[in-house]
């Protein structure tokens, strides 16, 4: 049914739901800390790694994300296969967050998210953007339209009547300056020169920040960017850096990103929702570098049906490149073939059965 309705009366139906439902709730964000995080990549690590930071900081934090929905110690997984859900929800699980004591919260937000207005009406006090690379290509229609819906979000940090309005986007992406343009109080760019040197491998980090030495058990470079943007939020908000490192070494790992499974084998297990090529790349070669000698093998599907075709034999070729055993998966067809989905990546295989 949703696909007979125009996109553009369906993203006035969002916008609408946003706009009532945050008068309907009372507007919660005004009276909340709001960080927003947006990019294709690291969003929910990112968000979570916010939340860790604010919870050491004393603050309770809410925090709705890919993976869950948190207010203080209380969880709920994300069942909506959505990042943002619509009908005022965000709404709704902000002014619960605000009813049980929370002065905090992170939201993930995603490019569907904007394309459908469903940030309207949240009053963000800050937002980080990770990177930018190409994605939802189908649903968007170009990457120039992607990039534009992530923008949207950076302009609306600037709209927000919140100040000081705080920027943290990656100096190292094309896209960083595009973010860092917005007029806000605050920008801050950051890249990696900012902790050399350093030192990541496939369990742990260790780098330099502000004079204090950080060991954070999280793996990769991938990782230290996201760890980068967090600790340069902080920053910017004047907490303290024996308070955010406190926080961040004792990080816990965050659900499906590099989540070790450990049953007592005598080998490592990988859970990872690794989406693009780049992050699937970054994955291995963390795993590669740091055991050269060893075995990687990899059950994987790519994208769900009907979403970014495109990086099926992509992804299925830097699986090739990486890994000596590769298991194609079913995974989320919808109403596309699942054997021809298969079919696509196996395509980026030099051989395969």
């Amino acid at each position: 049914m949703r696909r007979l309705i125009p996109k553009k009366l369906l993203s006035l139906y969002h916008l609408a739901f946003a706009l009532l439902g945050a008068r309907w709730y009372g507007n919660p964000s005004a009276q909340l800390f709001i960080v927003g995080v947006t990019g294709t990549k690291g969003k929910s690590s990112v968000s979570e790694l916010v939340r860790t930071l604010f919870a050491g900081a004393g603050y309770k934090t809410a925090l709705a994300s890919t993976i869950h929905f948190r207010i203080g110690d209380d969880i709920e997984p994300n069942l909506y296969k959505m990042t943002m859900p619509g009908r005022a929800r965000l709404q709704k699980f902000l002014r619960k967050a605000l009813d049980t004591g929370c002065t905090h919260a992170v939201i993930e937000m995603t490019s569907e998210g904007a394309a459908q207005f469903r940030h309207k009406g949240i009053e963000l006090d800050a937002l980080i953007f990770t990177n930018l690379q190409p994605e939802h290509i189908e649903s968007h229609g170009s990457m120039e339209a992607y990039a534009a819906a992530k923008l949207s979000l950076a302009q609306h940090l600037a709209d927000s009547p919140k100040r000081p309005r705080i920027i943290v986007a990656n100096a190292e992406d094309a896209y960083g300056p595009a973010f860092l343009a917005v007029p806000v109080e605050t920008k801050v760019p950051f890249s990696l020169k900012d902790v050399e040197p350093y030192n990541v491998d496939d369990t742990s980090m260790r780098f330099v920040y502000h004079r204090e030495v950080f060991s954070v058990p999280l793996p990769g470079l991938f990782n230290l960017r996201n760890v980068l943007a967090v600790l340069s939020l902080g920053s910017a908000m004047g907490i303290a850096v024996g308070v955010m490192k406190k926080a961040l070494e004792h990080v816990g790992p965050i659900k499906g990103r590099v989540e070790r499974v450990e049953v007592g084998q005598d080998f490592a297990v990988v859970v990872d929702y690794a989406h693009t090529p780049d992050s699937l790349k970054a994955l291995f070669e963390t795993f590669r570098s740091s055991n050269p000698d060893h075995r990687i093998i990899v059950v994987m599907g790519s994208t769900g049906g009907g979403r970014d075709q495109w990086k099926r034999p992509e992804m299925g070729r830097i699986a090739d490149e990486y890994c000596d055993v590769a298991i194609l998966a079913n995974e989320d067809p919808y109403d596309e073939d699942p054997h021809k989905i298969l079919g696509e990546i196996a395509n980026g295989f030099s051989e395969h059965q």
